[in-house]
């Protein structure tokens, strides 16, 4: 029933780590999701430096999600876009022919707090990868179906599942799913999609006999419904979907062609790509040194 577990690599990104569960060696996507971090958690103090920000970046040929459990995050994009996601929404930013987006972190900056989320991107199917990008918001369960009962409370963030269906824009059949489970409650995901994953945010389930911690993804044969049990309260991602073939992946920028990564990385790098109107004062630039590892252990 489980094909693999992945345990997320934690990675400093300039002031505060992430738990590097996607792309693995042996496992490079789950049906559409082609990356995922775990962002913290960890505690800030007022006033941290401006260097943790996630500073103006592009992206090409995917749509990421971001989802937090605690604290805030300010969005802004070279569509328009300015928005704070707080816990229990989401930001859906579909890059397609190009965007550029950053990521602040203001109100914890003059508060104080902690920073405990998921970052995902999902690759775009060949047919949209070039669309035009785009922006969305979402929030409360007429967006993002919520359920609870019997030890569990659920929302489904994006796709479709347990007979529910998300606002998000998806563009191919994916699920994304938060639970949270009290100690001893069991709950099960069905075998509605050929690749499904499960990662454990926090706590301890048992799955298939076998038990899974804090910061382990495990990657489920197709075709069986997955029984989880939790030995303490716990938080589960559910994942997954229907497979769009191979992706390369060249520091933000994913596509099933290599030379449009190439053309990519050309125009970041000659200031072809529009930054955020409302945060154009600096940006990343294209690592120079940068090539792809051959693994990403």
């Amino acid at each position: 029933m489980i094909d693999l577990v992945i345990d997320a690599r934690r990675r400093d990104i300039g002031g505060f780590e992430v738990g590097r569960v996607l792309p693995f060696a042996k496992r490079r996507m789950v049906g559409p999701f082609v990356f995922l971090d775990h962002m913290g958690p960890a505690s800030f103090d007022p006033n941290f430096p401006r260097s943790v920000d996630v500073r103006p970046h592009p992206h090409i040929g995917l749509s990421t999600l971001s989802y937090l459990f605690e604290g805030a995050m300010t969005h802004r994009d070279s569509v328009g876009s300015e928005i704070e996601i707080v816990p229990g929404e989401v930001n859906w930013m579909t890059a397609g022919s190009g965007i550029t987006h950053s990521e602040r972190f203001e109100t914890l900056r003059s508060q104080g707090g902690v920073m405990n989320g998921m970052q995902a991107w999902i690759a775009l199917p060949k047919e949209y990868e070039e669309m035009d990008p785009g922006f969305s918001h979402h929030a409360g369960s007429a967006d993002l179906p919520y359920y609870e009962g019997a030890g569990l409370k659920a929302r489904l963030i994006a796709g479709e599942a347990f007979g529910a269906k998300a606002s998000v824009p998806v563009h191919s059949p994916l699920f994304y799913v938060h639970w949270e489970l009290a100690a001893g409650a069991k709950a099960a995901l069905p075998a509605e999609y050929s690749e499904r994953a499960a990662y454990v945010s926090s706590g301890r389930v048992e799955v298939a006999g076998r038990e899974l911690g804090a910061a382990q993804m495990a990657v489920f044969a197709p075709g069986e419904t997955v029984v989880f049990e939790a030995l303490e309260p716990s938080v589960v991602m559910l994942l997954g979907g229907e497979p769009i073939g191979p992706r390369f992946i060249e520091w933000n920028f994913v596509s099933s062609s290599k030379d449009r990564i190439e053309q990519a990385k050309a125009d970041w790098r000659a200031g072809r790509m529009k930054l955020p109107d409302l945060d154009d004062g600096e940006f990343i630039p294209l690592p120079e040194d940068y090539t792809p590892p051959a693994s990403p252990l």
